[in-house]
Parts: C-alpha cells; sequence; structure tokens
C-alpha cells in the first residue's frame, strides 16, 4: 500500500506535495442513494402459521469437540502543532493559521457537487419503537432504556477553522456532510434514529420470543424460500416462508407442544432459496455461530440460542479508555507456542496475562468474525455476527473479553466493513442470487486485488446490516472499540491501489472519493461514540485523508485515532540501506508528520511482515544469525549485536515520536525469529501451474512466546526492553503529553534528541562513535536521572553507563532550549532522562 508523506506535520494545513494541482472541477460523480426499502412495518402484515415440527436433535460441531456433540457452552489529543521542517512544536498556533491561510489562498479551487436526487418515498415509518414488524403472537422485546444518546448533527464548519486549507474544497466538505446530514434525518424519520436502526439483530436473523421463533431475511431476489435445518430434516416444503414487498422473508416457528422452541439450541439452519442464479441453500446473514464439521469444506449456520444456565455473564466492568494507547496485537488462533490452533480459553488463562505483564493497556484482537478462509488472517469474513468458532465458542470469547478487563485492558476488535469475501456458498456474496444485494454490481463491486465484494454503503439496508453489525460486537461482546480494516479502500473508488498520495488536497476531494463510504463512517463514528462514550474508534488510513480523526459534528470523519501507516513503510524503506546512510531528519519527519488535533496509533512494523514471503524488522536486521547466534552461552556476532541494537532503538524512537498511541504485534515485542505461514495444501491457478503449500502445516502458524522467555537466549533481552518501554509510558504518559520538542537531529553525528513531558530522549544512531560530555538542551532546570538505558545488560546490551549517575542542568542555552546537561551516549543506544524532584 502506498504511504502519504507530507509537509506540515501536526498543522492545521498539510501543504499540497505536488505541482498545486486542484481538484477537478464539474459535477461529483455519485450514485443514487438507495433509500429507505422499509423492512418492517407497524403491525404484523406477513405473519403466518406454520406445523408444529418436533425438532430432531441437532449435531453441532465445536472445536475441540466431537461432531456428535449437542452444543454445550464451555467454561487528549496533543495540543501543541509540530513543525518537523524546524524540528520544533509551537507553543501557539497563530503562525500555522497565518501560513494556512495564505496556503489556502495559493491552493483554492473550486470542487462542485452535484446534488443527488430526493429519495423515494418511504412507506409507513416506524416511529421510534423497538419492536418494528413482530410477528402475530410474538411477544414484544423491551429494550432497557439507555442514559446513552447520539447527540444531532452540528454544523459542520469547525474543520475550516482548523484547517484553512479545507476552504479550497468547501463545495465538497459542506456536500459530504449535507448528506450525512441526510442521512440521519432519514434515519430519524423512518426508523426512530440511529439507536433504532442499529438494533437490526433483534429484527432480522432468528429473534426468540416467549411464543417461539421468527426468522427474517432480506433477500429482494430470491423468487421463494424456505427455512431448513436439522429440526425439519431439511425439508424445504416443511417451512416455507413469505415475502412482503420490500423483500423480507419471514417464518414464525411456535414452540413444540411441550413447551421446547422448534429449533434446539446448536443444531444446523441454513435458508433454501430459489434465486434468479438457481436454488442454493445459504448460512443466514444475520446467525450467530457458524461452524465448519470435520473433514467437510462448506460451513454449517448454527442456531445458537443457549439455555440462560449456559449464557455467560459478565463478572467485570468495562475499563476506562486510557489517556494513550498501548496495544497488543493478536490472533487467536496462532497465539500458542504449540503448533496448532489456540483456544479463547487458553488466549484467556494463558496469553492475557502476559499483555498485562509486559505493560500493555489494550488487546487488538484479529480474525473474530467468522472467515471460512483460515489463512485470509481473517480479512476475507463470511459470517459478520459470529464469532470464529475455531477457537471456541461465543461464551468462551465473551469469558475471555470478561477477564481482559479484570486486568484492566481494553479488548479492541479489528472490524472488517470494508470488504467480504466471495465466497457464494458461505458468505454473503450472491445471497439472494444477484450480484447487486449488498455489493456495488459489476467491476465497481469486486476488488481486483484482495479478490472479494464491496459493499454499496449507499443502500439502507447495507446501512442497517453494517451499522448493526458494529453495534453487535459492542453491546453483545463488550468489546470496547475497533481497528476499522481497510479504511482507505473504503473511501476511494480506486481503493488506494496503485495511488502515490503527495498530500494534495486534490486527491482527497474529488471525483474519485466515494461520499457514500465517508457517510458511512460519520454514522458509525456517530453511533460508537454516541452510545459507547468511552469506545475506541481507530481507522487504518494510508492516504492521510485530512479531518479522518475530526469529530464528526466539527465535519470530520469522526474517527479517535488514525493507524500511522507511513512509519513501518519508512522503515521498511530504511532496513533495505545501510544505517550508515539513515537521515535523521528524515526518520524525525516521518514520525511527526501528523495532522494537527488528530491523533494517531503508531507501530514500527504491521502484521503482515510477518507472513511468509516479508520480513519482519528483526529479520531485516539479523537475518539467518538468529538461527545460530541467539543463545548467550555462544559468542555474537556483529550482524546480531547491530539488530538487537537498533531494534530496540526503532521501537522506541517510534513509540516516543510517532504519536498518541502506540501497537506491537505479538511477537514482534522479542523478535519473533519465524514468519507466518497458515497450513496450506497445493494450489491450482487457472494458467495451469501449481503453488506448492506446506502439507497443511501449523509449525509456522504459532507464536514461540518460549523463546522471549528463555533466560538462556537474547529473545529474553529485546523482550525486557519492550517491557520497560510500555512500562514507562504507563508511568510518564509521554505519548500524550502536551509538551514536545524536537532539540536535535544532527547528520553528522546521527543523533536525535527530543523531549516529552518531563522526559528528554537522546538516541546515537552512529554505529561506532560514542560522545562523552555530550550536550543535551532541554526545558527545566533541575536534575535528571536516567530511567530507561538501551544498552543495559538486562537487555542485551554492554551496560556501558552507570544508572546511579545524577546530571544537573546548567543555565547553560543549548538547540534553542534554555538550559542543558551533558552525557555520555555511547553508540548504537538510546537513554531516556527524566527530571527528578529528590
Amino acid at each position: 500500500m502506498s504511504s502519504f508523506a507530507v509537509s506540515g506535520a501536526r498543522l492545521g494545513i498539510v501543504r499540497p506535495g505536488g505541482g498545486g494541482a486542484s481538484a477537478r472541477s464539474g459535477a461529483e460523480r455519485r450514485s443514487g442513494v438507495d433509500l429507505p426499502s422499509l423492512l418492517f412495518r407497524r403491525k404484523d402484515s406477513f405473519s403466518r402459521t406454520v406445523l408444529n415440527c418436533a425438532g430432531a436433535p441437532g449435531k453441532v460441531l465445536v472445536p475441540g469437540g466431537g461432531n456428535d456433540d449437542i452444543l454445550s457452552s464451555a467454561d487528549p489529543a496533543l495540543d501543541a502543532p509540530q513543525q518537523p521542517e524546524e524540528s520544533k512544536i509551537h507553543e501557539t498556533k497563530s503562525v500555522v493559521e497565518e501560513e494556512a491561510t495564505s496556503a489556502a489562498a495559493e491552493a483554492r479551487a473550486e470542487v462542485d457537487a452535484k446534488d443527488k436526487p430526493e429519495p423515494s418515498k418511504v412507506v409507513e415509518g416506524t416511529g421510534k419503537t423497538s419492536t418494528i414488524g413482530l410477528t402475530k403472537g410474538a411477544k414484544q422485546t423491551v429494550v432497557e432504556e439507555k442514559p446513552r444518546v447520539i447527540p444531532p448533527p452540528g454544523d459542520g464548519q469547525r474543520i475550516y477553522q482548523i484547517d484553512p486549507m479545507l476552504e479550497g474544497f468547501r463545495n465538497h466538505l459542506d456536500y459530504r456532510y449535507s448528506e450525512y446530514k441526510r442521512m440521519r434525518a432519514a434515519i430519524d424519520e423512518h426508523e426512530g434514529g440511529l439507536d433504532a436502526f442499529s438494533r437490526g439483530y433483534e429484527k432480522l436473523g432468528f429473534t426468540r420470543s416467549a411464543e417461539g421463533i421468527t426468522y427474517r431475511e432480506w433477500a429482494p431476489g430470491a423468487h421463494s424460500a424456505a427455512l431448513v435445518g436439522d429440526f425439519n430434516n431439511w425439508n424445504p416444503n416443511a417451512d416455507t416462508m413469505i415475502r412482503n414487498e420490500y423483500g423480507v422473508w419471514e417464518i414464525f416457528l411456535p414452540n413444540n407442544a411441550d413447551g421446547s422452541p422448534a429449533i434446539p439450541h446448536g443444531s444446523r439452519v441454513k435458508i433454501r432459496m430459489d434465486t434468479p442464479s438457481g436454488v442454493k441453500d445459504s448460512i443466514p446473514a444475520w446467525i450467530k455461530f457458524s461452524v465448519q464439521a470435520p473433514g467437510e469444506i462448506p460451513y454449517n449456520g448454527i442456531y445458537y440460542d443457549p439455555p440462560e444456565e449456559e449464557k455467560y455473564v459478565f463478572k467485570h466492568p468495562q475499563p476506562k479508555r486510557p489517556r494513550s494507547l498501548r496495544i497488543y496485537e493478536s490472533h487467536i488462533g496462532m497465539s500458542s507456542p504449540e503448533p496448532k490452533i489456540n483456544t479463547y480459553a487458553n488466549f484467556r488463562d494463558e496469553v492475557l496475562p502476559r499483555i498485562k505483564r509486559l505493560g500493555y493497556n489494550a488487546v487488538q484482537i484479529m480474525a473474530i468474525q467468522e472467515h471460512s478462509y483460515y489463512a485470509s488472517f481473517g480479512y476475507h469474513v463470511t459470517n459478520f455476527f459470529a464469532p470464529s468458532s475455531r477457537f471456541g465458542t461465543p461464551e468462551d470469547l465473551k469469558s475471555l473479553i470478561d477477564r481482559a478487563h479484570e486486568l484492566g485492558l481494553l479488548v479492541l476488535m479489528d472490524i472488517v466493513h470494508s470488504h467480504s469475501s466471495n465466497n457464494t456458498l458461505d458468505g454473503l456474496n450472491g445471497f439472494d442470487g444477484t450480484d447487486t444485494h449488498y455489493f456495488h454490481g459489476g467491476p465497481r463491486g469486486h476488488h481486483w486485488m484482495w479478490d472479494s465484494r464491496l459493499f454499496n454503503y449507499g443502500s439502507w439496508e447495507v446501512l442497517r446490516f453494517l451499522l448493526s453489525n458494529a453495534r453487535w460486537w459492542l453491546e453483545e461482546y463488550k468489546f470496547d472499540g475497533f481497528r476499522f480494516d481497510g479504511v482507505t479502500s473504503m473511501m476511494y473508488t480506486h481503493h488506494g491501489l496503485q495511488v502515490a498520495f503527495t498530500g494534495n488536497y486534490g486527491e482527497y476531494f474529488g471525483f474519485a472519493t466515494d461520499v457514500d463510504a465517508v457517510v458511512y463512517l460519520m454514522l458509525v463514528n456517530d453511533l460508537i461514540h454516541g452510545l459507547y462514550p468511552e469506545a475506541v474508534a481507530i481507522g487504518e488510513d494510508v492516504s492521510g485523508m485530512p479531518t479522518f480523526c475530526i469529530p464528526v459534528q466539527d465535519g470530520g470523519v469522526g474517527f479517535d485515532y488514525r493507524l500511522h501507516m507511513a512509519v513501518p513503510d519508512k522503515w521498511i524503506e530504511l532496513l533495505k540501506q545501510s544505517d550508515e546512510s539513515w537521515k535523521m531528519g528524515d526518520i524525525v519527519h516521518t514520525l511527526t508528520n501528523r495532522r494537527w488535533l488528530e491523533k494517531c496509533v503508531t507501530y514500527a512494523e504491521s502484521h503482515d511482515q510477518a507472513l511468509v514471503g516479508d520480513k519482519t524488522i528483526a529479520f531485516w536486521l539479523m537475518d539467518k544469525d538468529m538461527y545460530d547466534f541467539m543463545a548467550l552461552d555462544r559468542p555474537s556476532t556483529p550482524r546480531i549485536d547491530r539488530g538487537i541494537a537498533l531494534h530496540k532503538m526503532i521501537r522506541l524512537v517510534t513509540m516516543g515520536l510517532g504519536g498518541e498511541g502506540y501497537l506491537n504485534f505479538m511477537g514482534n515485542e522479542f523478535g519473533h525469529p519465524e514468519w507466518i505461514d497458515f497450513p496450506r495444501g497445493p494450489q491450482s491457478l487457472p494458467n495451469g501451474s501449481v503453488i506448492p503449500g506446506n502439507n497443511n502445516s501449523f509449525d509456522k502458524c504459532r507464536r514461540r512466546f518460549d523463546l522471549g522467555d528463555a533466560d538462556y537466549l537474547r529473545y529474553r533481552g529485546m523482550q525486557e526492553f519492550d517491557q520497560a518501554m510500555q512500562h514507562l509510558e504507563e508511568k510518564y504518559e509521554f505519548m500524550t503529553s502536551e509538551h514536545q520538542y524536537v532539540s536535535r537531529k544532527h547528520e553528522e553525528d546521527k543523533v536525535i534528541i527530543f523531549e516529552r513531558g518531563d522526559l528528554v530522549f537522546v538516541f546515537n544512531f552512529h554505529w561506532s562513535n560514542s560522545y562523552f560530555d555530550y550536550r543535551v538542551g532541554c526545558l527545566k532546570p533541575g536534575k535528571y536521572k536516567m530511567v530507561l538505558d538501551s544498552d543495559d545488560g538486562l537487555f542485551g546490551g554492554f551496560s556501558r553507563l552507570d544508572h546511579d549517575a545524577e546530571y544537573f542542568t546548567a543555565d547553560w542555552p543549548h538547540d534553542n532550549r534554555p538550559c542543558s546537561f551533558s552525557v555520555y551516549a555511547p553508540s548504537r543506544t538510546a537513554v531516556v532522562y527524566a527530571l527528578t524532584e529528590d
């Protein structure tokens, strides 16, 4: 993916990086919004009577159990703008605003937005009830009133005060905001507001009442539909469904004579439809659990409704959002040192305490939404409301999350709303036999690189599905927020592919912008922050879209954090070179190149780099030497010494300068020596060639935590340093300190010095030169002490520094700082000094 590199870090502006080409004029190309095809009328206009079918006991496939077992439950934004070109962070923004206004006048260009046609009139709005379209005889669902509200839209104008350069694109941005407000108004009018609209799972899919089970499915392309499963011996004539005028199919199954539900908990279910593409059996789109039988390829939708005594009850409150995020990115399946698919329960008991001990305050979990292809890393989702059954049951996942909350850890979900698996057997693709059900039709609906389907964010029912999906994970499982995958792909019709973003604002606000998708992101952030004020929303955006992390009411997209994707790209670029050629100013610029008032989560390397065929930072640095020279009882090599030293420095400088949050993929904290290779067989390509597999081996699809824990290996020192780094941030909260200042980036000395809060960071990247009496500028006078030393023997260093030394400032201005003190700066070492009271 392309990274953006623009000047004007953390300013209210980002100057165009090219020759000033502005956005193309002319009408904004937009597809008409498919507004409300109202699914539910006020009353039960499509209720029906069905045969009283006593369902046969269903066979359920639970990870770790036999396929004949009945399913059972198992146990503050940074306010000071930065200007990396001058290596300083200003205390005021008056100069910034003056520059921005001037730049805006030069870069002003028009972006005309063609008004969308008015939506077709919606028949019979639902008002503000929470029991829309209940089947006759069904018990109404009582929704507990909660003192949480979604604030009304603001005027969306503050973005122009924050970034005056946006004035040149006011037409586009005001049009974008008007579309958002129009959608909010339509949802308020026809659905009773975002709160009610996002409760689609209370109406669609399977819902249970005292009288029986109702199943509804939106499938307007289907000619007929029937519910089939173990409960009716898969007889397509037993339980046919009725279609309403809006394409919703429904059936009500009353309880059996003995009061038991018509569909036993844990039994298999599908919907059989006669579609334009032929007769097909599909897993219900809103299914809550889906399982693959041993030895079978297709998945089975599972009717998941455990008895009360088997449901997990949360015992611990959700933690408050911390000021700074230290995120440990994880994949449940590969989180065991053993070559196997790990479980939610084992992760809960073995990995969560490790994450807490390392000093992270949040765990981000990948691959939660069910995905039929394990090697997709969880990004080709087939069942959006179902937690992956490979790792255990939904109750197991709830237990994991509750345990994390007990430890004080936030649990973030890597949510995929950017695309969907093209799997027609288990997923949404071609669900009702058409190409345009949940997705755009034709080429626009297919991601050519990811081989997946792309949602139509202008469709009313797609909005209901995705907003309800986000709400489901927050409400049912008590996740504390999301990392939204592939947001760049969503926001542009070119998906960010083969595009080098230069920072020219015309790249963000032109014909290539998918305004429907941006409006969806605004709506989902409204929902998250309105109903779950402590929840965290992180967006994966490589483009640098302005306003991305500005509140929706102010005209922004509404994310709390942007994933700072340019940073790992920069480290890959540098690691391909000798560190003797690294430019200190280039490193500082990349790390500080952030938009003013928009927070970032930074990271040194991505999980993609750990995949087979790519390289982690540790492997870039140490290569095959990692296999032979990491034992402490054997001599090291120059490559190992260099690699361990730079590995620590890269991670600390990234955390120190890169943003208000930090992320690490599991195992990278100790330089995991092997890549991830998912189990796979040989693959035949259309041209007749064959890509060999790995005999479906799990050997490389695991994390060797035992290496980081072994006191006889050098990995241990790297892990100890990462732990010390996290605890340092926990104590001093330097990532969110308002005071930041880069005082030195010396190219000849290879030295970077900066302040964050009351800490002074000194990095000597020189490969051989160590500096005695090296003067370090600082803001505050007093006594400083060493609080972190990458050269400490505990961290695999050479112990060249005295940790008991004290450093007293002198009234000796240095590097534009009022005070200074002298230090010893060994080669390839990072040291952090703290102002002390004693």
